[in-house]
Formats: C-alpha cells, sequence, structure tokens
C-alpha cells in the first residue's frame, strides 16, 4: 500500500508530503495506481520547482517506493501561496485515486 503523509503549518499550508511503499495493484511495470501517484507526486513537484522558484528539500528512494519532499522556512508568502494551490491540487488528485482505489493508496494529514 501507499501510504501519504501530508504535512501542515498552523495556517493550514501544506508545508511536506511523504510517500511511501508500494501498490501492487498490477504487475511491475503495469501498476496503474503507482504510476498515477507517481506522476501527480512528481509532476506537482516539478511544477513547485519551476513555478514558485522554490528549491524544496526531496528525499528519494534509490529503488523507488519514497519521496519526501518538503518546503525550506525561508519562502515569500507569494511564494507559499503559489506552492499551497499548486499542493492542494495535488492533494485533491490523490484523494480521488484514494477514492476510486482505497485498497491500494492511504492519505493522512496532520
Amino acid at each position: 500500500m501507499i501510504k501519504v503523509k501530508i504535512n501542515r503549518n498552523d495556517s493550514g499550508n501544506i508545508t511536506a508530503y511523504e510517500l511511501s511503499g508500494h501498490a501492487n495493484s498490477g504487475p511491475y511495470g503495469y501498476d496503474l495506481v503507482c504510476a498515477a501517484v507517481s506522476a501527480v507526486a512528481f509532476g506537482m513537484t516539478n511544477a513547485v520547482i519551476k513555478l514558485t522558484e522554490i528549491e524544496p528539500i526531496i528525499d528519494q528512494g534509490g529503488q523507488g517506493g519514497y519521496l519526501k519532499v518538503v518546503l525550506p522556512d525561508n519562502i515569500t508568502d507569494q511564494a507559499l501561496e503559489k506552492a499551497g494551490l499548486l499542493l492542494e491540487g495535488m492533494l485533491t488528485s490523490l484523494q480521488t485515486i484514494e477514492r476510486d482505489y482505497g485498497q491500494y493508496i492511504s492519505i493522512s494529514e496532520k
């Protein structure tokens, strides 16, 4: 199962996210849930970097199955607002996947 952890600051902004595990919803190379979650998470990480000029701290598992992204503390309110919109979009996409394939993905927020 893919576990997604979303961290928010006191203002409710997403400041970090972590994905771990494997969906195992199909054979290696044909796992649609894994492909969908990976595309959403990596796509949004790249969008945050390109569109906000934020350089997040990224930790990625060498063999796959792990991604952690943390926004730095020293970003402007404007950049945080842009990143927040993108990351809420990511969360919405992941929640849609969870709704349809809940046996393969679990999302928690703190």
